[in-house]
């Protein structure tokens, strides 16, 4: 009975041989071409993301992945204000207020400015969200003096400020500037200028930044493309803190950021800046940035030109280089990333700065120092960096962007 029911079995098997192929096809269709699966899995995905809108599209900046997915953007223009990441995260600028359209590119009066012109929006007591009418070129006349709760958001036109003074954020919070040229700034001053509908004053002589930030907090300063200012393209000092300096396109500049008042500022000692996802391009030359006191984060920048150095401090700021690409010129005095101002070996030895997953080209090194305190670079983190072999596709939209309505930027 066994052998004859073992011998059935066989002869079953035997005869099932030649149908297996086909059996295996029609129960499991997928395993005939792996690669059709993943394809159909990514479209899967994507049809998904398309759906959900606001997520991700797959960029790996979290900021642009947060907003620059919607086509209706210029609908939902101050949900940007919830992108933000690093120190200046909770900068809402004028998240939580009205929409005021500037229609006028002149700037007359710095004392009593007409409506409708940039600088009779950024005094405004009350929080706004600024966006202009069609392309224009501001020259201001004098310093550009912002009141809290602001946003600058040059989506949808092709705004220079250029040519005079520039943008000054003193004393105030929650101000966000996005998405406009700023460049060939110069100095003002010795001039009465207005800072809100109640109050203007006497400005002594400025120095001709880009954006400078005095006494500021929760600041964000996004995607705008910034050249040739007299001074700093980006500055920060005396008690700054609780920002960050993201997606910015920086070209032909010689000292292009400063963070810190001197060395002998101590109230500085609490600043916190991220610098992340920036193009620093041709033309600069040196403090990419340069720190006093404080704690920076500088992550995911896209490093592709310097003649002195990248990054430099004194006075013993903390840090915290991660997945940078550095590219060195070809001047081989200049391949150091860093410079340690201002003291000898001996002191900054002590100093906190360490590079963490950088990548560095054409000869580029740099010289970490410190015991390396987790304290302190815990308060030198303020985001995760991703791998510095995405930095190419992280940074390739920075600077101001070209956006259309009805068309994701």
């Amino acid at each position: 009975m066994a052998m004859a029911a073992s011998v059935s079995s066989a002869l079953f098997l035997l005869l099932l041989l030649p149908l297996l192929p086909s059996l295996i096809a029609s129960s499991f269709p997928t395993l005939q071409d792996p690669e059709l699966v993943v394809q159909e899995v990514h479209r899967k995905l994507n049809a998904s993301r398309r759906k959900l809108g606001f997520l991700s599209c797959n960029t790996g900046n979290p900021i642009d992945d947060c907003w620059r997915c919607d086509a209706a953007w210029e609908k939902n223009r101050q949900r940007l204000a919830d992108c933000a990441i690093g120190f200046g995260k909770n900068a809402v600028g004028g998240r939580d207020g009205k929409i005021y359209v500037v229609t006028d590119s002149g700037d007359d009066d710095p004392v009593e400015p007409k409506p409708g012109t940039l600088r009779h929006a950024v005094i405004q007591e009350q929080p706004l969200w600024i966006i202009f009418a069609r392309d224009m070129v501001i020259q201001l006349k004098e310093e550009l003096i912002m009141n809290s709760f602001k946003t600058i958001d040059g989506r949808g036109a092709s705004v220079h400020i250029a040519g005079g003074p520039c943008i000054t954020i003193q004393y105030v919070t929650n101000i966000i500037i996005h998405g406009v040229h700023i460049h060939d700034c110069k100095q003002g001053g010795n001039a009465m200028v207005r800072d809100s509908p109640r109050h203007y004053g006497w400005r002594t002589v400025s120095d001709g930044d880009g954006v400078s930030i005095f006494g500021g907090s929760h600041v964000w300063v996004d995607h705008c493309s910034f050249s040739n200012c007299k001074d700093g393209l980006v500055d920060a000092i005396h008690g700054s803190t609780a920002i960050t300096i993201s997606n910015n396109y920086m070209t032909h500049h010689d000292k292009v950021m400063l963070l810190g008042h001197s060395d002998s500022y101590s109230q500085d000692k609490g600043m916190q800046v991220t610098i992340a996802f920036n193009h620093f391009g041709e033309g600069l030359v040196q403090r990419m940035p340069r720190c006093r006191h404080g704690y920076f984060h500088v992550v995911n920048n896209d490093y592709t030109h310097w003649e002195m150095y990248a990054i430099g401090g004194s006075a013993s700021p903390t840090i915290n280089s991660q997945g940078n690409r550095f590219l060195a010129p070809n001047n081989r005095f200049s391949k150091e990333v860093t410079k340690h101002e201002d003291a000898p070996e001996s002191e900054w030895k002590s100093w906190n700065w360490r590079s963490e997953g950088d990548l560095m080209l054409n000869g580029a090194y740099f010289t970490p120092s410190g015991a390396g305190a987790s304290s302190s670079y815990a308060k030198a983190s303020s985001l995760g960096a991703r791998p510095s072999t995405l930095v190419s596709a992280i940074t390739s939209g920075a600077g101001a962007l070209t956006c259309r309505k009805g068309s994701r930027c």
